[in-house]
């Protein structure tokens, strides 16, 4: 499996923080899951998670902490 450009990557996050995490976290799903079919071909899961955000199938939230007043 080809790995997406980091353009295509940036165009679909805010931040390359945010890519680590999202892909990150999703990689961590699909070895859970263990029965994805990719995973059987020997392709690795941050593969899996980076070509699933290039193609859009991957959508994350941003949800900011509020600011703490004194």
């Amino acid at each position: 499996m080809k790995q997406p450009s980091l353009d295509i990557l940036m165009s679909k996050v805010d931040s390359k923080y945010t890519l680590v995490i999202v892909v990150a976290k999703r990689a961590r799903q699909i070895m859970e899951e263990a029965k994805h079919e990719d995973l059987a071909k020997g392709v690795k899961p941050v593969s899996i998670s980076l070509e699933e955000i290039s193609q859009s199938k991957l959508n994350y939230e941003c949800n900011p902490e509020p600011s703490v007043q004194c």
